[in-house]
């Protein structure tokens, strides 16, 4: 199991149930695989640097997890098929590299 940090960036206009909905989904693809959540951030609604898919503002939230490569590679499959996600980025945390 390795440690990983990921930050993704929701469609600004769901409520919080549906923005709530979709981060499970998410995280459980790394529970079933055997990972953990270790933390979670929720930065709420920010403004993008620019202008993504005529969006101008998203929803951010960076959590901790500890995973196998089953978890991330599903996690990542899980983010790309998701139309409410905007952009998610994984990367494996400095003690790990």
């Amino acid at each position: 199991m390795k440690k990983y940090e990921i930050m993704y960036i929701v469609k600004s206009n769901l409520d919080e149930e549906q923005f709530q909905t979709v981060t499970d989904r998410l995280n459980n693809s790394i529970i079933q695989h055997g990972g953990s959540i270790d933390s979670f951030d929720d930065w709420g609604i920010r403004d993008f640097a620019y202008e993504i898919d005529h969006m101008k503002k998203g929803h951010y939230a960076v959590m901790n997890v500890t995973a196998n490569n089953e978890g991330i590679a599903e996690y990542q499959r899980m983010a790309r098929i998701n139309n409410n996600i905007v952009r998610v980025m994984v990367i494996k945390t400095e003690e790990e590299k």
